[in-house]
């Protein structure tokens, strides 16, 4: 596990609203277009999300050796809609910092439930998005349009690597878990 993951999970309330902060710099001329490389540098080296069709959230589901269901931060912080807040899907092949950190907000799910959880999302019209830190996957996120920091750090600000799609992420995530257990 990086050790940014746990220092993520102890201030994610303020990271989102910094990482918001910054992203409004993005419009300011000249400076704008350096927020905007440093966002997307960060966003490929560090930090970002990729966009899950259902099929592919179940999928990792199954491989996950660790499931526990808590709060999406982003609709935690952000409140722009009714949709459901315990949304997040705590995922990985060992602790996560997450459920160390904060384990009054998370509860442990076997596959068929996390599945169940991520369609009646997928019906509510949230998007299915996975989470990583480094080389860590923490998250599925099932967040709706209007919060989804990553999301509109993307539209809104065009910090394209917040959140990106890759067709082969089951096959990555399927790696890191032979690597992390082996």
């Amino acid at each position: 596990m990086h050790h940014a993951l746990k220092l993520y999970s102890r201030y994610r309330e303020k990271v989102l609203h910094f990482y918001m902060f910054w992203a409004r710099w993005t419009r300011i001329p000249l400076i704008g277009n350096i927020v905007r490389w440093v966002a997307n540098t960060y966003g490929k080296t560090m930090e970002n999300a990729y966009l899950l069709n259902t099929e592919e959230a179940c999928e990792i589901v199954d491989i996950s050796t660790q499931l526990y269901l808590g709060p999406c931060t982003c609709r935690e912080v952000f409140k722009n809609c009714d949709n459901p807040v315990n949304a997040e899907i705590m995922i990985g092949f060992h602790r996560n910092a997450f459920v160390d950190e904060r384990f009054e907000d998370y509860r442990k799910l076997d596959a068929e439930e996390a599945k169940s959880i991520l369609r009646q999302c997928h019906e509510l019209g949230l998007i299915h998005t996975i989470i990583k830190c480094k080389n860590d996957f923490f998250a599925i996120c099932n967040c709706c349009t209007c919060c989804c920091v990553p999301l509109r750090l993307n539209r809104q600000y065009g910090i394209g690597n917040a959140v990106v799609r890759n067709k082969n992420i089951v096959n990555i995530f399927r790696e890191q878990g032979k690597i992390t257990t082996a």
